[in-house]
């Protein structure tokens, strides 16, 4: 009883016919209403879309014929384009609010592009959270490569972007290589320098060591030997060149930290590490970025520590670092960072733990808080952790900081 049909797809060898029905299609959709019975519509019972998916297009059926909504990566995207074309509204924010659910460093870069092309800002905001608190990742991620030129440029200028300038460079690089291939050019240092024009003036290159700048940059052949020699006098010389490119380091992002105990204290036989592990779980209110601990040192004179430190979420392990501090026998805590930062989700448990070697005798906390207000902007809530095998609880004993990043805040 279809009296439409439509024919999805710009190659004719593989273009795909779906029937419909025009009633249902245009109670759904102010396009499909006005193609069918406004002003201007069209008589054609056969209507050619070359530039939608057949599986969008399914899936955009399915949502007005039985209101059910079913996405997977690999159509995503393509469904947001389907759903904006046709002014399905709730299709798009579903599609939308995947993405969200979805973003993480590997995806972030390419993901900013299509937000950008579909003008969706709450999704752009959320890849910039993971583009600077995560940018080492999502430099080095497959995905980066692929972004536009505007997308390109906006990433890399950005003040806030939490990379070592070698990692900018780097990144710039690989989408050069990228782009030649695109191009059909073979991939040289002259044609990478060709196709990123004045993008490579946005990297800090004077923000760089004198030891990257030396092992990278000025061997990649990208530089003019002007601009290299330049640079190393720009390191050396008492009376440095003029320089086109931008000499005051990135801001990144600035580390917040979640103080959970009111007060510290030692006594003679307490508190002790023996290799056994202390851990906490937490929850917050708003998406962060754990990057790492802050802990208590020996409360009997210097002494170093080697540290296992981990952050779970449901028995799965997210994140693990071997590393070590130096306690100077202070009641100050010491600071100790995964190797990159973390995404932790709003509403889920999450559970941090430590096990440390060292100076026995420490200093622990006391007068521990369940639920700690962190300017007003999140809030952490905490519970007692069954992986805890050295007295560390709610109320006192270990791991008194979590230190994270909080997207848009100083």
């Amino acid at each position: 009883m279809s009296d439409v049909t439509f024919i999805l797809g710009s190659d004719a060898s593989s273009q795909v016919r779906i029937p419909a029905h025009k009633y249902i299609l245009a109670t759904g959709s102010s396009v499909f209403y006005a193609m069918f019975h406004g002003g201007l519509a069209e008589a054609r019972n056969e209507i050619e879309i070359p530039d939608v998916e057949a599986n969008a297009f399914l899936t955009l059926l399915r949502y007005l014929y039985c209101d059910e909504i079913k996405l997977a990566d690999d159509n995503v995207l393509a469904t947001l384009y389907t759903a904006k074309k046709y002014m399905v509204h709730r299709l798009s924010r579903a599609c939308v609010e995947y993405l969200e659910t979805s973003l993480n460093e590997k995806n972030a870069c390419l993901l900013l592009s299509q937000s950008r092309l579909f003008e969706e800002e709450n999704l752009t905001e959320r890849c910039w959270e993971v583009i600077d608190a995560q940018a080492e990742l999502a430099l080095t991620s497959d995905g980066f490569v692929e972004v536009d030129a505007k997308t390109l440029k906006s990433i890399i200028v950005r003040n806030t972007l939490n990379a070592k300038e070698l990692s900018v460079f780097n990144a710039l690089v690989r989408w050069s290589a990228h782009e030649c291939e695109k191009e059909e050019m073979t991939v040289t240092p002259e044609n990478q320098r060709k196709v990123l024009g004045d993008f490579l003036y946005a990297v800090r290159l004077p923000c760089m060591t004198l030891e990257e700048f030396a092992n990278g940059p000025a061997q990649s052949g990208i530089l003019s030997l002007q601009e290299v020699t330049d640079i190393f006098l720009h390191f050396t010389a008492c009376q440095k060149p003029s320089l086109p490119f931008p000499t005051t380091p990135r801001q990144g992002l600035k580390i917040q930290t979640c103080h959970r105990f009111q007060s510290s204290a030692y006594r003679s036989n307490q508190w002790r590490y023996r290799g056994r592990c202390d851990s906490i779980q937490f929850s917050v209110d708003h998406r962060i970025f754990v990057v790492g601990f802050g802990l208590y040192g020996s409360s009997n004179g210097g002494s170093d520590y080697s540290v296992k430190m981990e952050l779970k979420r449901m028995g799965d392990v997210l994140a693990q670092n071997h590393t070590s501090f130096f306690s100077d026998g202070s009641s100050n805590t010491f600071r100790v960072f995964f190797q990159h930062p973390i995404q932790v989700e709003p509403d889920t448990l999450y559970t941090a733990s430590v096990v440390l070697e060292g100076g026995e005798l420490s200093f622990f906390g006391q007068d521990g808080l369940s639920e700690v207000n962190v300017k007003g902007r999140v809030i952490f809530q905490f519970q007692c952790s069954t992986d805890s095998t050295n007295g560390t609880g709610v109320q006192g004993g270990q791991i008194p900081e979590i230190l994270f990043y909080a997207p848009n805040h100083e």
